[in-house]
């Protein structure tokens, strides 16, 4: 533990598992103490006994954010509470992915992407955004994707609130900078966690063919990203979104 978040709190939505759990795990290791946020309240309480486990701070707080102002809000009242009344750190990670093509895409399917992926993100910072601006400052981290960018023939709707999402931390990084409040993103691309003894690809492994990286990536390098942007060496980092896709976007992928 090299304490860079030390005396920080934080809030992940999202982290009971893949990318919100290893940045609430990555956080934890660094000296913040983490509301871990989700549906699930037994996964909830594997990922806080974990982090207390390892000498951390955590605590579950539920939440079906479903796009709501009221979920959101409440939310973000308990993590407060539990956090002893301020959030230095806010994580926008949660989100659902439908697989489906655009003439697949009912109204209804529609709707609660939007609601989940972009609309609960969107009122959850419209409550913590000010309340940081007030206590003097903190920091919010949204997750893009890299198809935001760089177009694939399936999820087109998933892409579109990704897209919406890096828009948001430019505009909010204006919105709220000058309050002390640094806004920023990072777009993964193709990440997923290793499962003992499973044996070849899943669906989007062969999207990473031909990068530099050649492989997908682990949670645990989004988390990396994650630290820098919640801690006080990129204090001069403002509406940036940062690639940790393995190269998928930014250099010219080979065939092989």
């Amino acid at each position: 533990m090299t304490a860079r978040l030390r005396d920080k709190t934080a809030l992940v939505t999202g982290s009971t598992s893949n990318i919100g759990r290893a940045i609430a795990v990555a956080f934890a290791a660094e000296g913040a103490h983490v509301v871990v946020s989700g549906r699930s309240a037994e996964r909830g309480a594997e990922v806080v006994a974990g982090i207390r486990a390892a000498g951390g701070r955590a605590d579950f707080v539920a939440a079906d954010l479903d796009g709501s102002a009221a979920a959101s809000t409440a939310l973000a009242d308990e993590a407060a509470r539990v956090l002893g009344g301020r959030i230095d750190v806010l994580v926008n990670n949660a989100g659902i992915y439908p697989g489906s093509v655009t003439p697949a895409t009912d109204e209804a399917t529609f709707d609660r992407v939007y609601a989940v992926n972009v609309k609960a993100p969107y009122f959850l910072t419209a409550v913590v955004a000010p309340r940081m601006a007030d206590q003097g400052g903190g920091a919010i981290i949204n997750l893009g994707s890299w198809i935001a960018r760089l177009g694939v023939p399936v999820g087109a709707l998933y892409s579109s609130t990704k897209g919406a999402m890096e828009t948001l931390t430019r505009a909010w990084a204006s919105e709220f900078g000058p309050s002390g409040v640094r806004v920023n993103a990072i777009s993964p691309g193709v990440v997923r966690e290793s499962v003992p003894g499973e044996s070849g690809p899943r669906p989007g492994d062969s999207m990473m063919i031909g990068t530099p990286a050649g492989s997908f990536g682990a949670p645990e390098a989004i988390a990396h990203a994650a630290v820098y942007l919640a801690a006080d060496e990129s204090a001069f980092t403002h509406g940036a979104v940062i690639d940790v896709d393995g190269g998928r976007t930014g250099v010219a992928v080979i065939a092989a």
